[in-house]
């Protein structure tokens, strides 16, 4: 038998599942729909603003962005929302010692 290959994150969903972590959805389509609308409402755009942030933070976006292959408008829309769901991850970005301004 030809053993597979996995990556660190390929090796943890397996073995995460091997573990018996992973349940089954009673009712797969009513969730799809429920993720579905929460996608429609974060993606949904009505509202604009403008602020003002130091040059260098908005290069470093831009830069972040374009290694995301993404908008830098849409890595800091993705920012916020993450922020104001209690889904921001706070970590240091290898070989950038950016220091705010205070």
């Amino acid at each position: 038998m030809n053993k597979i290959n996995l990556d660190k994150e390929e090796q943890e969903i397996l073995d995460s599942f091997e573990r018996g972590e992973w349940k089954s959805v009673p009712n797969v389509r009513a969730e799809i729909e429920k993720h579905r609308k929460y996608a429609q409402k974060t993606l949904k755009k009505d509202k604009r603003v403008n602020i003002r942030i130091p040059s260098k933070v908005l290069e470093e976006l831009q830069a972040i962005a374009i290694e995301d292959g993404i908008p830098y408008q849409t890595l800091m829309s993705s920012i916020l929302h993450r922020y104001v769901t209690g889904r921001l991850v706070d970590r240091i970005r290898p070989n950038k010692s950016f220091e705010s301004d205070g």
